[in-house]
């Protein structure tokens, strides 16, 4: 390891300062561009000592657990706390410019729809039993070092509030010392705690488990490995007015204000479509709230996500039809031929995109298209797809859920 000065030229896409060195690119998280900054290095990773000139763009990081010398370490939750709130949006629209640009596409692109502290619903918790205490909070970033919080701004006052509660149950159901993960949604009816991580119970720990959440106010359900162990009220979460119970460790979006912002981008682009297909469309964020302009046909390769999709459907009134069908899009996309049946389609793929749905799409003539994606480099290589099929994107409107971090949504509209 030697120690040594460099001058921070750029952010990476990781949100990590970039400095060049004799040798290539130094990765230096925690500084801004401008800055010059005292490091210790190994390779081409870099970590900060001090910081020698400061950037204007530098703030004072919201939460103490933030940054190298974070109190129990440094959290690996959040990367950008010290980066001013216009310069890290700026930066965030940019990493979307930048991922489009790479496929040559060069579109207007909106500003960034805005997160703010409290309003993760959704939290995932690493966890660990130790002889004096239970560690709850995140890892270190590249590490298994666990750093217990005691605050966590992003995260919404009812899981802060409850975080007691969380660490109850987490000894409780902890077998050893070894780590585990829980995955905590607040519902409007209260937490739901998803574990995995841990491979089984013994009779007597499960019933400790059970008798420990029924002592405790504000949890709806505790399930392990997808398995419910205990449900003193059903979760349900609210889908634009549609009332859902979502399975244990169900994929939801982090937060309802990035969910409510998409689906208004969502429903404004489909406009009066008549029949929408909705692709990889879990447990229903967006086909229960196209349901009230058209008829829908939900695609979801998941069977738990889908049918409660199905039974919202089924239990509210005022929508139109929606039929689900259970379908790995990855493999078998939705071909030129079916797809020759609806207005609109709207698909809102994991990491990897939809690149065989895209190429089928492409050959389409679907009239309308809105894709939504988690993922700036993907999205960018389906979009060009769909270009060089015809179509024209209309509208990109960034969108952050993950404060504070590189990840950023993305809502594109394109017609035929």
């Amino acid at each position: 390891m030697s120690t040594e000065t460099v001058t921070i030229q750029k952010l990476g896409a990781q949100g990590d300062g970039i400095a060049q060195g004799a040798d290539g690119p130094i990765y230096v998280p925690f500084t801004l561009p401008g800055e010059s900054v005292a490091i210790a290095r190994v390779k081409s990773q870099g970590t900060l000592m001090s910081v020698a000139s400061t950037s204007p763009d530098r703030q004072e990081p919201h939460c103490r657990h933030f940054g190298p010398h974070g109190v129990n370490g440094a959290c690996g939750g959040c990367t950008l706390q010290h980066y001013a709130d216009a310069p890290y949006r700026a930066f965030k629209r940019q990493l979307v410019v930048d991922a489009l640009r790479s496929k040559g596409l060069t579109p207007e692109v909106d500003d960034i729809v805005a997160a703010h502290p409290g309003e993760r619903r959704r939290v995932v918790f690493a966890a660990r039993k130790t002889e004096k205490d239970m560690l709850i909070g995140f890892n270190q970033a590249e590490s298994h070092h666990i750093v217990a919080i005691e605050e966590c701004p992003i995260a919404s006052a009812g899981i802060m509030a409850r975080l007691p509660a969380i660490k109850t149950i987490a000894a409780a159901i902890a077998v050893n010392a070894e780590a585990f993960r829980i995955s905590v949604l607040e519902t409007q009816t209260g937490l739901d705690l998803a574990v995995d991580g841990i491979k089984s119970l013994s009779d007597k720990q499960r019933r400790g488990t059970i008798e420990t959440v029924l002592s405790l106010r504000g949890i709806a359900r505790v399930s392990l490995n997808g398995e419910i162990l205990v449900e003193p009220v059903k979760p349900m979460i609210d889908f634009g007015g549609v009332q859902v119970a979502p399975p244990p460790g169900a994929f939801t979006q982090a937060t309802k204000q990035a969910e409510d912002a998409m689906a208004e981008l969502v429903a404004t682009h489909v406009g009066k479509a008549k029949r929408i297909a909705d692709l990889f469309a879990g447990s229903g964020t967006f086909s229960l709230r196209l349901a009230r302009i058209g008829r829908v046909q939900a695609v979801e390769s998941e069977e738990k996500p889908l049918a409660a999709l199905d039974q919202a459907a089924r239990t509210t009134q005022g929508l139109k039809p929606v039929s689900v069908e259970r379908r790995d899009l990855f493999r078998r996309p939705l071909m030129t031929q079916e797809l020759k049946v609806y207005d609109a389609v709207v698909f809102d793929p994991p990491r990897a995109g939809a690149e065989f749905q895209s190429k089928e799409l492409a050959r389409s003539q679907v009239k309308k298209i809105v894709a939504v994606s988690c993922n700036p480099l993907t999205l960018a290589r389906d979009l060009a797809i769909l270009v060089e099929g015809g179509y024209r994107i209309t509208r990109v409107t960034p969108i952050d859920q993950f404060l504070w971090t590189s990840h950023v949504e993305v809502v594109a509209a394109l017609e035929k």
